[in-house]
Parts: structure tokens; C-alpha cells; sequence
């Protein structure tokens, strides 16, 4: 009999407790809520912050806190608050709203592959949504710009390098142009020497035979001077 008295008694605490904490979370939510729409968003978080603390499984608490820090432009805390409510959340409706804020997330930062994966998670759960829908077809249509954008800078670039390797190449051979040209002329220099010495030998050659042709006359001047002299003194006046 007692031990019955002692399991409702047990199981009164147990309903007791949890009807607090539920008041308590729901307190917390409200007030995050009001905090919220007053666009005072870091209240809002610290209140969805302690309604978490009561109920750590809390996926409106988990979504209406990633809402807040949205707002705050923390969005990577943001993603992380959405990813642990949709691996909870059951819920379809609840779904695709936490998939089509993920969608925006992506968007804001200009992830537009993430961002077109979150918009069709969001419409899988929720097919009617027109905004998703406007969403998922306007991330789209970015990506594709991002990517022919891509393409484009990556063939500018395949551009750029080539006409670089071309301008090098040239460059390389305007050198070796120029020092085929030096050495050319280094070697010329080297020749000029040899050349001058052969002059110089040809000229001491010409030196040598006008002197000597030089000698040969003054022999034949002073032969003739004897000659002259030689009658002076067989004749004289």
C-alpha cells in the first residue's frame, strides 16, 4: 500500500515538474517572440537561448533562435540552429519553413548551389509555397550566371597565362638574339688583332724594299759621282 502511495506520489513530482518546465519554455518563447518583433534580436536570443536550456529538444526554440541570429547576420550559428531543428523536427510544414530560411542563408551568401538544394527541400515538404518556389527559380538562375561568370574568368585567365608564355618566349629570344650578337662581335674583336699584325708585317715588308731600293740608288749616285770625279782630275780647266 505504501509502495503504491510512493509511485503516485513519484509520478505526481514527475507531471508536477514537467508542467513547470513546459510553462517555463513557453514563457521563454513568448517573450522571445515579443523581443523578436520588437527587432531587439539579441533579447530574442537570449530568451530562446533559456527556453532551450529547459528543453534542449526545443525545435521552435531551435528555429526561432536561428531566426534571431539571422537577423544578427550570424549565419553560419544561424545554419546550425536550422540543421539541428530539421534533424528532429517531424513535422512538414515546420520543415520546409526551416529549409526555405536556410535557402535565404545560402542566398544571402551568394552559395547559390547550397541555396538551390535548401529551396528544394523546402518545397519536398511543402509543394504549394510560391515564395519557395520564386526563390528556388531566382537561385537558379544566379547560379547559372555564377557559373558562366566562372567560365568566363577562368578562359581570361587561360588568356592571360598564354600571352604571358608568349611575351616570355619572346623576351627569351630577343635575348639569345642579343647574345648571339655579342658573341659575334667578341669574336670579330678577337680577328681584329690578328688582321693589324698582318698589316704591320706588310708594312715593315714595304718599309724594307724602299729601303732598299733606296741604297741601290745612292750605290748608283755615288758610282756615278766617282765617275764624274774621276774626269775632273784627268781634265781640268
Amino acid at each position: 500500500m505504501l509502495a503504491n502511495r510512493y509511485i503516485v506520489f513519484s509520478l505526481l513530482v514527475a507531471i508536477s515538474i514537467s508542467v513547470t518546465a513546459q510553462k517555463a519554455e513557453r514563457e521563454h518563447i513568448r517573450k522571445g517572440n515579443r523581443q523578436f518583433n520588437d527587432s531587439t534580436f539579441v533579447d530574442a536570443e537570449v530568451s530562446y537561448r533559456k527556453a532551450l536550456e529547459v528543453n534542449p529538444k526545443s525545435t521552435i526554440s531551435m528555429y526561432n533562435l536561428g531566426n534571431s541570429l539571422t537577423n544578427q547576420h550570424k549565419f553560419q550559428e544561424a545554419m546550425d540552429q536550422y540543421q539541428a531543428a530539421a534533424d528532429i523536427e517531424k513535422d512538414k510544414s515546420k520543415l520546409a519553413q526551416i529549409y526555405h530560411n536556410a535557402g535565404v542563408i545560402f542566398m544571402a551568401g551568394k552559395d547559390y548551389a547550397k541555396a538551390v538544394e535548401g529551396f528544394k527541400q523546402s518545397l519536398r515538404n511543402n509543394p504549394t509555397d510560391d515564395e519557395t518556389r520564386y526563390n528556388l527559380a531566382l537561385a537558379q538562375k544566379l547560379l547559372e550566371q555564377q557559373q558562366q561568370d566562372q567560365q568566363n574568368q577562368d578562359q581570361n585567365q587561360d588568356q592571360q597565362e598564354q600571352e604571358q608564355q608568349e611575351q616570355e618566349n619572346e623576351k627569351n629570344q630577343e635575348q639569345q638574339q642579343n647574345q648571339d650578337q655579342q658573341e659575334q662581335q667578341e669574336q670579330e674583336q678577337q680577328q681584329q688583332p690578328q688582321e693589324n699584325e698582318m698589316s704591320k708585317e706588310n708594312a715593315e715588308q714595304m718599309l724594307n724594299s724602299v729601303m732598299q731600293d733606296e741604297k741601290e740608288v745612292q750605290e748608283k749616285v755615288k758610282q756615278k759621282q766617282q765617275v764624274l770625279q774621276g774626269r775632273r782630275l784627268e781634265k781640268e780647266w
